[in-house]
């Protein structure tokens, strides 16, 4: 089993995670990767990075000064630390976290960046945004939306996923690249277009 480093020991330079409000606490939401599972992952990392300890309490909206939220499918499916240009393009983009980025919208971007190695096909936001509207559903988690009457530009990336909500960790910021300018609070930003529905339009 890989062994993870310690989280740093001054109380001055830790920022202890609190939760935003937007989660509402219940077992359905509550952190289940557990130190074990921590450490698989561990490898996705640069080899100076530090996680914090499994807290069963912890919610996916807990944010701090000094840990970032990562959910683990990116991982399971491919991914490593840092993001490829493509994928992180649309993250500096859209402003939201990685942890409010569902299932769906990590497969769309890794299958899209498969294209971009393998067939040196030159793909951007604005390409993307001709394919997918980014909508929440409820609880500043995103997806991406077909364009109204086309098909899914990228098969098979809407199956279901198991507790994908209680699957994620948390790493510390100033252990990684460009982890001090990784969002510190999840974006509620949009324009609402229908009740229940919040649509972000991507900007060139």
């Amino acid at each position: 089993m890989l062994l993870r480093n310690s989280p740093h020991k001054d109380p001055k330079k830790n920022s202890p995670l609190k939760g935003q409000g937007i989660i509402k606490d219940s077992p359905h939401e509550r952190c289940c990767f557990t130190d074990v599972q921590i450490d698989r992952v561990r490898h996705c990392f640069p080899a100076n990075a530090i996680f914090k300890s499994f807290t069963p309490t912890a919610l996916s909206d807990f944010v701090s000064d000094t840990w970032v939220a990562f959910p683990v499918t990116p991982f399971t499916i491919g991914y490593t630390y840092p993001f490829p240009a493509f994928t992180q393009s649309f993250f500096s983009l859209t402003g939201i976290s990685y942890i409010q980025a569902m299932p769906m919208i990590w497969r769309v971007l890794y299958t899209l960046e498969r294209f971009i190695e393998q067939e040196g096909i030159d793909l951007g936001m604005a390409e993307l945004s001709e394919m997918y509207d980014l909508t929440t559903f409820g609880s500043c988690r995103y997806l991406f939306k077909r364009k109204a009457g086309e098909d899914h530009p990228v098969l098979k990336v809407t199956k279901n996923d198991t507790n994908w909500k209680r699957r994620f960790f948390f790493v510390r910021r100033d252990t990684i690249p460009n982890g001090k300018d990784l969002p510190k609070e999840w974006a509620t930003h949009g324009r609402i277009e229908d009740p229940g529905r919040i649509t972000i339009r991507f900007v060139p």
